[in-house]
């Protein structure tokens, strides 16, 4: 889907962070086809845009902080990233990196949700966001996993206005009528040291030759390619330098 303009709340970007920037370039290069782009400007710091053909689809950038993992970030848009950080301050959040500015293309903020998930929003200003979500190669469905459902749950509505469905199995998030992403409780899936995480689903049009690929290039996958009920075909990655993300099918032109 080409991105138009931002919707307030959406997730509009994603970013990665890892310690190895030229490993995670080519790794990405040969999955999705991605063109990396280093930004010229001083004060960038190295900072690389990823592309598919001309569309910007994604960040990328090395590790800043000495504890800091090798991660996917997914960014929500808003229309004020300073007014965001006090409501999510106030939501029972915590600001990991307060609202700065990026160059002239947009302000920012990095947070934790109450239950300890990280994301950042996103004020556009040069830069609106990725240029096209939901076709192969681009950002498609976004995840949290959670050890507290209720808690996040509320704490999303509360900041970003997402409606929640809550079936039996799992939770999805929407805005305007459409789902976007959606919520899993890790309490019994995962050993007690994993964190809770947003986590980004690209879309790509066949699940099991992009995981057959992945593997080829060094990734793990963590959950080999499956059919969910009444949702797409979809598979679990862990790329060579530690980053976990998914892949989930969609025909070229529509949603999954």
């Amino acid at each position: 889907m080409k991105i138009t303009r931002p919707s307030p709340g959406a997730p509009c970007w994603v970013e990665l962070a890892t310690k190895d920037p030229a490993a995670a370039r080519a790794f990405y290069h040969e999955l999705f086809g991605w063109r990396a782009e280093a930004v010229p400007e001083e004060g960038a710091a190295g900072y690389t845009r990823l592309y598919l053909g001309e569309q910007l689809v994604a960040g990328l950038s090395g590790l800043t902080q000495p504890d800091q993992p090798t991660a996917w970030t997914i960014g929500f848009h808003t229309a004020d990233t300073d007014i965001t950080a006090d409501e999510i301050a106030d939501a029972g959040g915590r600001l990991i990196a307060g609202p700065t500015d990026a160059l002239d293309w947009g302000r920012f903020a990095v947070a934790a949700d109450p239950v300890g998930a990280v994301f950042s929003t996103w004020q556009p200003a040069a830069m609106q966001g990725v240029d096209v979500r939901d076709e192969p190669g681009s950002l498609g469905w976004v995840e949290l996993a959670t050890r507290d459902p209720r808690a996040a749950a509320e704490f999303y509505a509360r900041v970003f206005g997402w409606s929640v469905n809550t079936g039996e199995m799992y939770t999805e998030f929407g805005l305007g009528g459409r789902d976007f992403g959606g919520m899993m409780d890790m309490s019994d899936q995962f050993p007690a040291e994993v964190p809770p995480y947003w986590m980004p689903y690209f879309a790509v049009a066949d699940a099991d030759l992009g995981a057959e690929r992945a593997a080829l290039l060094g990734a793990t996958v963590t959950l080999p390619p499956t059919d969910v009920p009444d949702g797409p075909r979809l598979a679990v990655l862990r790329d060579p330098q530690g980053a976990l993300f998914g892949i989930h099918v969609v025909e070229p032109g529509g949603d999954e």
